[in-house]
């Protein structure tokens, strides 16, 4: 029999609050005089907020044996209990599902990976049913309670609706997908597009801890991008904002299914990419890892073809650092197996094509399995439960 769901609502009830334990989420242990300046709020107002914090027992206060200022009494750090709350993680590709279970700081407590025969919705969230079944048996000796489901889809995902208007990779058009969740399983359900889940981990657990403005590009599949703006996830009116897989880098280029021609997408997508090796090598390439040993047997013209695929996504990052100017970017995602084929050409063209000091922003490489997207799901689902009213809140 499946352990019954325990929610409760977090005692952070103003957005000050909420950006107080957020802050010390991603950055804590912090005094309370740091807290304060981090969030430019005043020491009164976060002295205010942290109570209600411990006494609920989301925040622990430590002893300040390392931490004492040169006169007065010793500031004592703050930390959030990651124990105090668990969560649930989704990332539904074509082919599986993959979910994780977290604590409050999405720290991994387990994973479980099922495969996909069916991609309609029905047997979809049968299958996401059944995975949150397993996960929640492993919470009953933990003793704490879920208080959340995130789940990670591609394409286009309105986080607020909670709605996948459209995933070109499963083929859905309108699906509420957070509302049949949460009827199904049981528990909050949030729902967002795949990379963007992605993106509030790197912000509140990961390379982007502490940055204002950067970005994360993904790579395999489809090639993705999440966009962190004055420390704020940015979706856009429309909720697609970062399609540069869909930036056009070559208006002769290859068709793109998104109905342009010389899409990033279209040219450096894996589906593109084994096209592409075919045509150039008249072999039946299956997929992109058949692609990329070819590359590596120095099989003619395979090069080439991920040269070209460099380029693609290196305008595209340079689109995104030329509109946007990110501290850093991180490239992640499946298609990293084959970065040492494509990274010299993303490096150069992106330096050719930024304007000015745009070119300066920091690259960073971040191999993620799908099990760390799973776990950008969870941690949409505790961004929710934090700041239920604000879908993208700030840092």
């Amino acid at each position: 029999m499946r352990p019954t769901p325990r929610v409760e609502t977090f005692p952070a009830n103003t957005p000050a609050a909420s950006q107080i334990f957020t802050t010390v989420l991603s950055q804590g242990p912090l005094t309370r005089l740091e807290v304060a300046r981090r969030t430019a709020l005043s020491p009164a107002a976060v002295t205010k907020a942290v109570k209600p914090l411990i006494e609920a027992g989301y925040l622990v206060e430590d002893a300040a044996d390392e931490v004492r200022p040169a006169l007065g009494r010793p500031a004592n750090p703050v930390r959030v209990d990651g124990g105090r709350a668990l969560f649930l993680g989704v990332k539904v590709t074509g082919d599986e599902i993959i979910g994780v279970l977290t604590d409050l700081c999405c720290r991994t407590r387990g994973a479980r990976r099922v495969p996909l025969a069916d991609r309609a919705p029905k047997p979809v969230l049968a299958a996401i049913a059944d995975l949150v079944g397993e996960l929640l048996v492993q919470t009953a000796e933990l003793g704490v309670g879920v208080h959340g489901l995130g789940v990670a889809v591609s394409g286009d995902v309105d986080r607020a609706e909670g709605v996948v208007r459209y995933s070109p990779f499963l083929n859905w058009h309108d699906v509420p997908l957070a509302e049949l969740a949460a009827m199904t399983v049981g528990l909050p359900v949030t729902v967002d597009n795949d990379v963007r889940a992605l993106t509030v981990a790197e912000q509140w657990f990961g390379a982007g801890v502490g940055l204002s403005d950067f970005a994360v590009v993904t790579v395999g599949a489809g090639i993705g991008c999440g966009l962190v703006v004055h420390g704020r996830v940015v979706a856009g009116a429309h909720g697609v904002a970062g399609e540069i897989g869909h930036v056009t880098v070559d208006p002769a280029g290859p068709p793109c299914h998104c109905g342009n021609r010389g899409c990033v997408e279209a040219i450096a997508g894996e589906a593109a990419i084994v096209r592409q090796v075919r045509e150039a090598t008249g072999i039946e390439v299956r997929d992109a890892t058949e692609a990329v040993t070819l590359a590596h047997r120095g099989v003619p013209g395979v090069r080439e073809v991920y040269a070209r695929a460099g380029e693609a996504i290196g305008r595209g990052i340079a689109t995104v650092a030329n509109l946007l100017g990110p501290e850093r970017v991180i490239i992640s995602g499946e298609g990293l197996a084959a970065y040492d084929l494509f990274a010299e050409q993303i490096r150069d063209t992106l330096t050719a094509a930024a304007f000015g000091s745009a070119a300066q922003c920091d690259v960073q490489t971040r191999p993620l399995p799908f099990e760390e997207w799973a776990r950008g799901a969870a941690a949409t689902a505790i961004q929710s439960f934090i700041t239920p009213d604000d879908p993208h809140p700030s840092r």
